[in-house]
């Protein structure tokens, strides 16, 4: 019973941490999107900044979706391995985001289809971004239900 409490809270936070790291993902996003229009943060228009409060989470919703099985499999990859580290979750993200521009680059039909260079670095460091969120409110204890659980007893001496 009490491994059964330890992998649903650990999933909660797994769920937590996924969505923290979609919405760190489309908040880079939304701001590199300003910024490529020259919007700059002294200058921007209030209309600007209140519709940051509707698109970040509505950008959200796709970078969840359009991530979730890829960074699903990252994600069990981490927690077995019980990998902790930023970087790996960086660069977890940076795959991620990569099989994403894979897959909507075999459909050139997609209306998702990324491009140019720029969109795709772009997408990239989002996914980067998604990591390093990931890693803040999930990753640093990845694999820790696993240890605790598959380690022996103290000793009795």
């Amino acid at each position: 019973m009490n491994r059964l409490v330890a992998y649903i809270v650990r999933f909660a936070i797994i769920l937590f941490g996924y969505a923290v790291a979609s919405l760190a993902a489309s908040a880079f996003l939304n701001i590199l999107f300003l910024a490529s229009l020259g919007y700059a943060p002294a200058q921007a228009h209030p209309a600007a900044t209140a519709s940051l409060y509707f698109s970040i989470p509505f950008v959200a919703l796709f970078v969840a979706y359009f991530g979730f099985m890829p960074a699903a499999v990252v994600i069990l990859i981490a927690e077995i391995l019980g990998r902790r580290d930023w970087l790996f979750y960086a660069l977890a993200g940076a795959v991620v985001a990569g099989v994403f521009l894979g897959l909507v680059d075999n459909v050139r039909d997609s209306a998702f289809a990324v491009t140019e260079a720029s969109a795709i670095m772009a997408v990239l460091g989002g996914g980067m971004v998604g990591g390093i969120f990931y890693w803040f409110a999930a990753g640093r204890w990845a694999g820790s239900w696993w240890k605790v659980s598959t380690s022996p007893g103290p000793s009795e001496s």
